[in-house]
């Protein structure tokens, strides 16, 4: 079986998709546009062992759950990942 590259050895690389609202996918998942929302930003914040969450407050616990739930939910998403 003959491999099939995307690239054409473009020194300049491959791009997937236009623009943010252009839908791809892997795997056979259903093409979607990028995903987006305040889940995926950033946040700044030093780590402790002395709470129950790691955190030195619970907010800092809760952003750094909102952000990685929003990291396999693309992941999902796209198919990179699988969902179970």
């Amino acid at each position: 079986m003959t491999k099939k590259y995307l690239d054409d050895k473009n020194p300049d690389g491959v791009v997937f998709g236009q623009t943010a609202a252009a839908l791809i996918s892997f795997y056979g998942a259903t093409p979607i546009a990028q995903r987006s929302g305040a889940a995926q930003g950033t946040f700044t914040t030093t780590m402790t062992q002395s709470t129950g969450w790691g955190f030195l407050t619970s907010t800092a616990a809760d952003a750094a759950m909102a952000l990685l739930t929003e990291i396999r939910a693309t992941l999902v998403a796209l198919g990179l990942m699988a969902g179970a």
